[in-house]
């Protein structure tokens, strides 16, 4: 009995819309099927698919072969990356006439050259390998079961070698269409012939998932309770027909076309529809990945009565508002994460100090590294003070960005600490890229003492000496005034804020007199060094030599007493 609990939880876990798919990521089942990819289309399909909790929906999309512009569909998979939502590409040929040009097995390196060139969205990269081969229309004019099942073997050989992250899907079946060559043949029929030019072993190498099209018929109307072949759950019957094939392995369902028709019901009834199946059959069921209704734009003939958007462009139908408050399921799709890091991060720091140091991140990987989306950098392994990066700020992949790393070191007496130190990037507290790693040590604070002579004098001795400290990006890091200089000798005790090892700019400034300045490379103990003569010509104290500093002594000659030994 004490199971029980256990066991309907799991239950629950499973059958509840936004199932787990793959290992242990939530997905999101929603989607929308685009007949062209329209940018500006992305927008309203993400506020439908992404609204009530909802969050990376799907879209299938058209790729056709007269239009591979690897400029166009990146910028297109860029913005479905802003607005999180997985493309499902279907490929297609290019209309002749009244047909679709067949495709060749030959064409399979072209097609994986060109996608393998793209940044996908995420890490599996959804392909549907045409469309309905069972319509003469779609495979250069008649039905030919054999020659389909070659091309497709040859595209998922090629592809997959290209990457084994390809997800790929055979092209949706017209479950309705009847046996009547060249134009139609039964799906059953079709798949017996398409399944028999190669082992089953060599089908279910190449196939990820199931592609549907899961129409309610007949007529495009039919209940949304009705079950089996032609009804909004075909997927069923062609799951069970494939295991009559000899199919093995269980293939996660993608309805990548269903809908219904507003020829014979109306609008209102269409939206109860969408919901229900939504809520009641597509949800619930652990098998089905993504639906992607039949079609979000497409204002004339023959497909107007499935359109979800009204012919003016300007608002939707009612199927688009009652689905976009069903509640939804936050997707978490996994993405390719992979950067480059530009960091000099020195190996010794001193105690009780403050730094900044600029690094250059580019991203490589397939996310948006952003605060909002869960991205933050960390120094691991730091124990010897505090540290924090600056904000990451949308930086889409193959761009580059500057980040500032401030670290205060802690106070360590007289001792060295020692950390092995990891620069790494992590999402959501989880980590993903390790970028660098290095020994980092905080030591005790070295000292500084310098000697100086003022001309004409040959000994010094007096206040009024400041020191001033430049790191390499000539920000102003320590400072001491009102130094004390005794036979030509100063001492600034310990300083702060440097590494060793690091070289720096030291200026020494005196009222009325050109600065000096040296550079210098800190060691662990003690530092000194020497500044060239320094000569009383700055007289109006801005710390050059120019026409004001005459007007500034003839103003008070009282400063020639500074050329007085």
């Amino acid at each position: 009995m004490k199971k029980l609990p256990f066991l309907f939880f799991l239950i629950f876990l499973l059958l509840r819309p936004g199932a787990i798919f793959g290992a242990e990521r939530m997905n999101n089942k929603f989607g929308m099927h685009l007949a062209q990819p329209h940018l500006e289309e992305f927008t309203n399909v993400a506020q439908l698919v992404n609204s009530n909790g909802g969050d990376w929906g799907y879209v299938t999309v058209v790729m056709q072969e007269n239009d591979r512009n690897k400029q166009k569909w990146q910028e297109i998979f860029d913005i479905m990356r802003k607005s999180h939502l997985i493309p499902i590409v279907r490929l297609a040929t290019k209309p002749v006439g009244q047909e679709w040009r067949r495709p060749t097995k030959e064409d399979a390196g072209q097609w994986a050259e060109f996608l393998d060139s793209l940044n996908w969205v995420v890490k599996d990269r959804y392909v549907l390998l045409f469309n309905e081969p069972n319509h003469g229309q779609e495979w250069g004019g008649e039905t030919n079961p054999e020659d389909y099942g070659t091309v497709a073997l040859e595209f998922g050989r090629k592809l997959k070698e290209k990457n084994p992250d390809f997800f790929l899907l055979l092209a949706g079946f017209d479950a309705s269409a009847p046996s009547s060559n060249p134009n139609y043949e039964d799906e059953e029929i079709f798949l017996n012939r398409m399944f028999s030019v190669a082992e089953t072993s060599e089908w279910e190498k190449i196939l990820s998932g199931w592609s549907s099209h899961s129409y309610p018929n007949p007529a495009f109307s039919g209940s949304v309770w009705d079950t089996g072949r032609k009804s909004i759950k075909t997927y069923e019957w062609e799951l069970q027909l494939l295991r009559q094939l000899g199919m093995k392995k269980n293939l996660p369902v993608f309805i990548t076309e269903t809908g219904w028709e507003c020829r014979t019901l109306s609008r209102s009834v269409i939206s109860n529809f969408f919901s229900q199946a939504f809520e009641y059959v597509w949800g619930p069921d652990p098998r089905v990945v993504a639906v992607t209704p039949f079609v979000f734009d497409y204002p004339a003939e023959p497909f107007a009565g499935f359109s979800w958007k009204t012919p003016e462009g300007e608002s939707f139908y009612p199927q688009y508002f009652q689905v976009q408050e069903l509640a939804k399921t936050s997707g978490d799709p996994q993405q390719l994460e992979a950067g480059r890091v530009t960091l000099s991060l020195p190996k010794k720091l001193v105690e009780s100090s403050s730094f900044s140091f600029n690094l250059k991140l580019k991203n490589l990987g397939q996310g948006i590294w952003e605060k909002n989306q869960g991205y933050a950098l960390r120094l691991d392994g730091f124990s010897s003070g505090e540290y924090f990066f600056s904000d990451l700020k949308q930086v889409m992949p193959f761009q580059e960005t500057e980040v500032q790393l401030h670290i205060k070191t802690d106070s360590v007496g007289k001792a060295t600490k020692k950390d092995q130190v990891t620069l790494s990037l992590y999402r959501y507290g989880k980590k993903v890229i390790d970028f660098e790693s290095k020994d980092l040590s905080v030591v005790p604070l070295p000292t500084l003492e310098f000697r100086v002579s003022l001309y004409p004098k040959q000994k010094v001795e007096g206040k009024g000496f400041e020191i001033q400290v430049f790191d390499s990006r000539e920000n102003l890091i320590f400072k001491k005034s009102n130094l004390e200089v005794r036979n030509s000798f100063g001492q600034v005790g310990t300083i702060q804020n440097i590494a060793l090892g690091e070289r720096y700019r030291i200026v020494i400034l005196k009222d009325y007199y050109l600065p000096r300045q040296v550079l210098h490379t800190f060691s662990q103990d003690s530092n000194t060094m020497k500044f060239e003569r320094m000569f009383p010509l700055d007289f109006n104290r801005d710390g050059a030599l120019t026409w004001k500093d005459v007007g500034a002594l003839m103003q008070n000659l009282n400063l020639l007493s500074l050329f007085t030994p």
